[in-house]
């Protein structure tokens, strides 16, 4: 694989920049951009069995970044402990990945499921 340049990662580079401006008010992501997805921004948010914050801090993105409820997809996985919740936007010319994982005891509630 051939490395990329910085410039290269720009799209999402750029979407990252105006998401940090735009929404400053929103629960803080881990943040991913790779030279896999040169075009992908990756949100990702935690939870664990005592905070189910990662969910929640999902749905607060979801809704800024105007995504529809029947968009997420939802998934189990590590045999049932744990719970994903996943759907793609675009903003800014990116592709961008929203992302969060909790436990599997409790399952995601309201609109987090579609």
């Amino acid at each position: 694989m051939n490395a990329l340049t910085v410039e290269e990662l720009a799209t999402p580079l750029r979407a990252l920049r105006l998401l940090a401006t735009d929404f400053t008010h929103l629960p803080a992501p881990t943040i991913r951009v790779t030279e896999i997805f040169p075009d992908r921004l990756e949100l990702s948010f935690h939870g664990d069995a005592e905070d189910l914050g990662g969910f929640a801090a999902f749905e607060t993105w979801r809704q800024a970044l105007r995504v529809e409820p029947d968009a997420v997809e939802f998934a189990v996985q590590s045999g049932g402990r744990t719970h994903v919740l996943s759907t793609y936007t675009e903003f800014a010319g990116a592709s961008v990945r929203l992302v969060a994982y909790g436990p599997g005891a409790q399952a995601p509630t309201g609109a987090e499921v579609a």
